[in-house]
């Protein structure tokens, strides 16, 4: 009797610690599902992944992975991880909820605000946040921040590295300020500034407002 409980006690045992360590696993080569799916669409829309999305973590996605990881100053391991997951927006299976996923969105999207605006006036500080906010909202673009921040090309910071700076006070203020509404832009998804800007298709775009050194335009 002792004996069978024992084994008993030692099945369950295994089966607990086989649940713990895949509620807690991470996407990396080898494993398949839904996250991968999410991993391998967001990759492919952004022009870091040309394979199928069939939920396989094989070796493009690994390698779409890595390069992605490189590109915007993570850790190069392949593996999508809690902070690989959060540059991608997709929710991770170890973050601790709304709260979480809210404090990343405003750390992220202030250091996109001190990368792209430092210098500028605080309006215009807040002009930038809002046209991420923007896009998120249309249809044409991914719908989470960093879906916006880190698609391929959209930002020469992120290109650059310069993302990867520490937010100032003052930009993380503009971009609270843009989360609760404030929109200077009044509805602007694109900005430049017209002394170093060399594409003629933002030219062509229709501007609504001048703030400090950048042209906001739909």
């Amino acid at each position: 009797m002792k004996t069978k409980s024992l084994f008993i006690l030692f099945i369950v045992f295994l089966l607990f610690t086989s649940l713990f360590s895949i509620s807690f696993s991470l996407s990396k080569y080898g494993s398949r599902g839904e996250e991968v799916k999410k991993i391998q669409t967001k990759l492919k829309n952004w022009g870091y992944y040309s394979g199928s999305v069939d939920g396989i973590y094989g070796s493009k996605t690994f390698e779409a992975v890595k390069k992605f990881q490189r590109k915007n100053g993570l850790t190069v391991d392949g593996i999508a991880g809690t902070n690989t997951l959060n540059a991608l927006g997709i929710p991770s299976s170890n973050s601790s909820g709304s709260t979480s996923t809210n404090n990343t969105d405003l750390n992220l999207l202030s250091k996109l605000v001190h990368a792209e605006a430092r210098g500028e006036p605080y309006k215009g500080m807040v002009a930038v946040a809002a046209t991420v906010l923007n896009r998120v909202s249309n249809s044409k673009f991914p719908n989470t921040i960093a879906g916006v921040i880190y698609q391929s090309g959209a930002y020469t910071c992120v290109s650059d590295g310069q993302i990867n700076l520490q937010a100032s006070s003052q930009a993380k203020k503009a971009a609270q300020d843009a989360i609760n509404g404030w929109d200077p832009t009044s509805g602007c998804i694109y900005y430049f500034n017209p002394s170093t800007a060399t594409s003629s298709w933002i030219w062509s775009r229709p501007q609504v407002i001048t703030i400090g050194k950048h042209i906001f335009c739909k």
